[in-house]
């Protein structure tokens, strides 16, 4: 009985480092796509039609506070899960929702601004500066997409009261790719605005 019981945790903890193992692969290969975009960015810098004075819309700075904030929200949810603190862990994965579609929104409200500015993403009027800054933040979109989906997940496990304090992995491979995406939309953020 001892024995069943420990394989069962040994066996419990090796599928958890499986999930986190490919979960990390996948973040370094997006990664690794995040990179080639922004080398490309630095290359086509060179070119004549490249614009020196754009500014980055004020909806982009308040969606990089709104994912800022969904990272810490989905770690409080997961030191509350720890605790067994359900109602903790349901009011901030609420809030790390609530915030997520709060950046997609805001994300959606810059490119307006920017489009009202003047500058289109495609077509005979485009410019290759905000291209690359379509391109990237839209790929960006599609990757916080697969993030709401498995937030969605998480939330409906939580309401089945799948995850207590001996079984927390959903919520933090959840939270591992939320600081992902966090740290990776801050990285851009700073490259776009720092680098004209």
């Amino acid at each position: 009985m001892v024995q069943d019981k420990m394989s069962a945790a040994e066996h419990k903890a090796r599928t958890a480092r499986s999930y986190k193992l490919l979960l990390w692969f996948a973040m370094i290969s997006m990664a690794m796509m995040f990179a080639g975009l922004t080398s490309a960015f630095v290359v086509s810098k060179s070119r004549g039609d490249w614009l020196k004075d754009f500014e980055m819309p004020m909806p982009f700075f308040i969606s990089t506070l709104a994912i800022i904030g969904c990272s810490i929200t989905f770690h409080l949810a997961k030191t509350a899960i720890f605790k067994n603190n359900r109602k903790a862990v349901t009011a901030y994965l609420w809030a790390t929702l609530a915030l997520g579609i709060g950046f997609v929104f805001l994300q959606f409200a810059g490119f307006q601004e920017i489009v009202s500015n003047g500058y289109f993403f495609t077509g005979s009027h485009s410019n290759i500066t905000t291209t690359f800054l379509y391109v990237v933040t839209i790929v960006h979109l599609a990757h916080l997409a697969g993030g709401l989906i498995s937030l969605l997940v998480i939330i409906y496990n939580h309401f089945k009261q799948k995850y207590h304090s001996g079984q927390t992995l959903g919520i933090e491979l959840g939270a591992m790719y939320w600081h992902f995406l966090d740290f990776l939309w801050v990285y851009l953020f700073l490259f776009l605005y720092f680098f004209k």
